[in-house]
């Protein structure tokens, strides 16, 4: 291991930021902070053809939300800048020409044109795709020739064309690839912009990234990397390819593919993190249920916080087998952690949930009724779901709503006229009303459910809402018989269509 651990996460800005690349993201973190080593942003942003606009700020906002603040990177700064791999060209066209001079790479003219014809003659003749290396043996004459006549071209590594390339990974030890079944793949493009290939290799080994921690999708392109470390000569990091995240089926990759609920309806995942912020899920939430992907702080322990995870976080722990992600538990997770914040946070949190769904709001103005709540909400998304009545007026409910099952119109009808007559007299604290009401239900011969539930839904509109005494509370008395009125109107004429 180098003295210093230096780990970079260099995600490409070509759309928003996946789980996926969070939990790379997260690994590495987590292991730049056990080691007080170095964590480094680096955006590798030399495709342009796929370029998001907006994706680089939502890169960066989503890994300051997860609490993943990096300590090199594009506006941070650092000794190894720049950290856009479109402001590094030069070095990259340096160590490409220095690759070619150590007969390591070639310079390949072939037209688009004629790519396409060897991978339809590869494809007739059943071979895997890849090039066929015509430029690779091009004579040093029509090689200058094509040169003076300025043809474009691409650089392209020049892989042994026998023999294997034997790689170590730390998690899965020695991995050997036979050079045969290799591609002389494209280092540098005719546009002057290198491909993944070279410019990871050559970032990695300009900012002295000792760790390169990434998913196991590169497995296929270690043994091309491992040929450019050692052509130039040059010490390679330890590698450690992550597990594959699995979609909740345990079936394939996680990806936006529909999935049919319990209930059948079919939806999409969500897999962005910017789509589980929306959602309401907290940030420590999701930060320890990814670093539960692939890696367990204790064969016991599901709960634990960055602190214990940075303490504890060992490369040598992480799992090579894929790891399913299972919205039920990051939603089961996100309920633990809504439950341990002070009122005062949840209030604090809710707030812009509110407002999106209409609700002009303040944290003081929720804090009072954080309690009725806290114990219920998955997300914070639920929480206007819960609250919305407490700040607008409700649509009055029909008939059929407002009548508990096992009971008609008229009944409800004369159960709902003795609660008001209670709750316009009883003494207005929630031991009081739950008190009254309860001696109310056995005065009337009724279950306490039967009685409540018409209440519930007169002054809520819901069927599901916070427990009752404690919402008649912070409702007040004038709002909730202002609202059974409305609701004694519905189920006067109910009833008298009833008999």
């Amino acid at each position: 291991m180098a003295e210093e651990v230096r780990v970079r996460f260099a995600p490409s800005p070509t759309g928003y930021l996946h789980v996926g690349g969070a939990r790379t993201a997260l690994f590495n973190w987590l292991w730049a902070r056990h080691t007080g080593g170095t964590f480094i942003l680096r955006i590798e942003d030399t495709d342009r053809k796929r370029y998001v606009p907006d994706s680089l700020d939502d890169i960066m906002a989503s890994l300051r939300w997860l609490g993943l603040e990096w300590d090199e990177g594009p506006d941070a700064g650092g000794p190894y800048g720049p950290y856009f791999q479109s402001q590094r060209l030069e070095h990259y066209h340096r160590y490409a020409e220095e690759l070619i001079a150590r007969g390591a790479a070639y310079r390949c003219y072939c037209t688009p044109e004629r790519l396409a014809q060897v991978r339809e003659e590869r494809r007739r003749r059943g071979l895997p795709p890849g090039y066929d290396r015509h430029c690779r043996y091009l004579p040093e004459e029509e090689r200058a020739r094509l040169e003076a006549e300025g043809t474009p071209s691409v650089v392209r590594l020049k892989v042994p064309e026998t023999g294997q390339t034997v790689v170590h990974d730390l998690l899965r030890g020695e991995i050997a690839f036979d050079n045969q079944k290799l591609e002389d793949v494209v280092l540098l493009k005719s546009d002057g912009y290198p491909t993944y290939h070279l410019a990871v290799v050559v970032d990695d080994h300009l900012m002295r990234i000792s760790h390169v921690m990434r998913a196991d999708e590169w497995i296929s392109s270690f043994p091309l990397h491992a040929l450019i470390y050692r052509a130039l000569e040059w010490e390679m990091p330890v590698f450690v390819h992550l597990p594959m995240i699995l979609d909740p089926s345990g079936k394939g990759k996680l990806s936006k593919r529909k999935q049919r609920r319990p209930d059948g309806q079919v939806e999409e995942n969500m897999t962005m993190v910017r789509e589980f912020r929306e959602a309401g899920y907290l940030p420590e939430a999701l930060f320890n249920f990814l670093a539960t992907l692939g890696w367990a702080y204790s064969g016991e322990q599901e709960i634990f916080s960055v602190e214990e995870a940075v303490a504890k976080f060992e490369l040598e722990d992480i799992r090579t087998a894929p790891a399913v992600f299972s919205y039920e538990k990051l939603e089961w997770m996100n309920g633990v952690y809504i439950r341990a914040l002070a009122p005062e946070e949840l209030a604090r949190r809710l707030v812009p949930f509110m407002e999106r769904a209409g609700l002009r709001v303040t944290a003081d103005d929720l804090l009072p009724l954080i309690p009725l709540v806290q114990e219920r909400l998955k997300t914070l998304a639920d929480g206007p779901a819960y609250l919305d009545f407490f700040f607008q007026d409700i649509e009055t409910p029909s008939a059929d709503v407002l009548v508990p099952k096992k009971m008609d119109a008229p009944r409800t009808l004369e159960a709902l006229r003795a609660a008001r007559e209670v709750l316009a007299e009883v003494e207005w604290n929630e031991e009081a009303i739950e008190a009254r009401l309860r001696q109310l239900a056995g005065e009337l011969g009724l279950k306490a459910g039967q009685l409540f539930q018409p209440i519930r839904v007169a002054t809520t509109g819901k069927r599901v809402a916070p427990p009752l005494f404690g919402t008649l509370y912070h409702l007040g008395r004038e709002r909730a018989l202002e609202r059974i009125d409305r609701a004694l109107q519905v189920l006067e004429q109910a009833a008298v269509q009833e008999q």
